[in-house]
C-alpha cells in the first residue's frame, strides 16, 4: 500500500539549494517570483507568476499545475498539456515549459520576466542573471551558488533592479 506524506513545514530544493521554512524563495523588488504556498491546508507547493516582457501577468504555476490569468487569456496565452509536460504558448511561441515529476514536483530552468520587463534567467547551480529592457546584463556577483541551506528566512534571494542582491533576508 502506498502512503501519503504530509509536510508540516516547507522544505524545498530549488536552484541547487535547500530552502527550509523560507516562504519566499525568489523576490524581485516587491514581487514574489518563486514562493511557497499552502492553498489547500494539506501540503506546501511552489508558486511562480509568469509575466510577459511588457509586465502583463499571464499565468500562475502552482505545484505542477498552470493557470491562465484573465490578462493572459486576453493576450492569447494557450496551454498545451502533454504527458509529463505543460507548454505555455503565446502567438504560437513557447513562453515556458513545465516538466512534471511525481506528485507536485517539477523541474525547470526558469526564464522569467519581472513586472517592469526585467528578464531573469535561473539555471541549476547558478545565481540568477537579470537583464534590463535593453537586454543589458545586470551583474549579480557572477558566482556559482549551490548546496546552500536557507533556514527560517522570510526571503531566500532578494533581487533589486539596481543589480544588488540580498541572501537570507
Amino acid at each position: 500500500m502506498e502512503t501519503l506524506e504530509f509536510q508540516t513545514s516547507p522544505v524545498v530544493n530549488i536552484l541547487g539549494n535547500t530552502f527550509i521554512n523560507t516562504p519566499i524563495i525568489l523576490k524581485y523588488e516587491d514581487v514574489n517570483l518563486i514562493e511557497i504556498v499552502n492553498e489547500h491546508s494539506v501540503s506546501y507547493e511552489v508558486q511562480i507568476p509568469i509575466y510577459h516582457s511588457d509586465g502583463t501577468y499571464l499565468t500562475k504555476v502552482t505545484g505542477n499545475r498552470v493557470y491562465e490569468t484573465d490578462a493572459g487569456r486576453k493576450a492569447g496565452v494557450k496551454l498545451e498539456k502533454w504527458e509529463g509536460v505543460t507548454v505555455c504558448k503565446m502567438n504560437d511561441k513557447t513562453i515556458f515549459e513545465l516538466h512534471h515529476g511525481t506528485g507536485d514536483s517539477f523541474k525547470a530552468s526558469v526564464e522569467l520576466y519581472a513586472p517592469e520587463g526585467y528578464f531573469l534567467k535561473i539555471t541549476e547551480g547558478a545565481l540568477p542573471v537579470m537583464r534590463n529592457n535593453n537586454n543589458e546584463a545586470i551583474n549579480i556577483l557572477g558566482a556559482q551558488m549551490s548546496g546552500n541551506t536557507f533556514n527560517n528566512c522570510k526571503i531566500g534571494i532578494l533581487l533589486k533592479k539596481n543589480g544588488s542582491m540580498r541572501l537570507g533576508v
